[in-house]
């Protein structure tokens, strides 16, 4: 197969359109570009439902650095029998593209985010790999996030990390749909010590782009048996650009 990839005419990717739901691309927005984004995560639990929204505003500073802004990371979830809204984090967000992954052998890029809430500080970094070979996209994200949380941003007492890796592959039926398959793997480590039960996701996404908007949408499954951690999600990204 991969033989078979490598005899394909390569072919530019647009900066805006997100192939995948849990992995980043390694391009940029174009210079002095805007996009807004709106995030939905549905995540099923042995015991009820959650939902996550994100609000994002996307700024090309460069054609090589993206800065974006949260305004807004909050969830609604109705877990044993409770129901609860709650206001988690604002954040900034930049992503520096390394090399293109169409005229080079590899594109890269690096990916930096600070999320400050009420009760919750946290900062998460990636190392993007992307490769474009005709109508075919395939990404990776090595994820290290750290997350501080407490009654208040000056009594942070509970400290953890996680350590994730995403891959995805797409293919590019037509240029307004593509179609692929995601994989995701997460473990969190309590106090930066102790290391957690792995969780493993993978499923169908597909995305579909209409003019100046796009939509992208994954399902994933939990392969692995990991409790408190969900059985399946559901993400869906929506953005307009101009």
């Amino acid at each position: 197969m991969a033989i078979a990839l490598l005899l394909v005419a390569g072919h530019p990717a647009d900066a805006s359109d997100r192939k995948f739901a849990y992995s980043y691309e390694a391009t940029t927005m174009p210079k002095g570009t805007w996009e807004l984004e709106q995030w939905v995560t549905w995540k099923s639990f042995d015991d009820g439902d959650r939902f996550d929204f994100r609000h994002e505003i996307e700024w090309g500073v460069t054609d090589n650095l993206q800065l974006a802004l949260y305004l807004a990371n909050w969830r609604y979830e109705d877990r044993d029998g409770v129901s609860d809204t709650s206001f988690k984090t604002s954040s900034l967000e930049a992503i520096y593209n390394l090399t293109d992954p169409t005229a080079d052998l590899l594109g890269s890029a690096l990916y930096g985010e600070v999320g400050i809430g009420p009760e919750e500080l946290k900062l998460e970094a990636k190392f993007i790999l992307q490769k474009n070979i005709g109508p075919w996209v395939i990404a990776g994200n090595s994820i290290i996030e750290s997350e501080w949380e407490g009654d208040s941003l000056d009594s942070l007492s509970e400290k953890k990390g996680e350590l994730g890796q995403t891959v995805g592959v797409s293919y590019q039926f037509t240029p307004a749909f593509a179609l692929g398959i995601e994989g995701l793997f997460e473990i969190e480590i309590d106090d930066w010590k102790e290391f957690a039960d792995a969780a493993f996701y993978i499923g169908p996404n597909f995305s579909w782009r209409k003019g100046n908007f796009f939509m992208t949408v994954a399902g994933l499954f939990q392969t692995t048996s990991v409790a408190g951690e969900p059985d399946a999600q559901t993400r869906l990204i929506a953005g307009f650009d101009f």
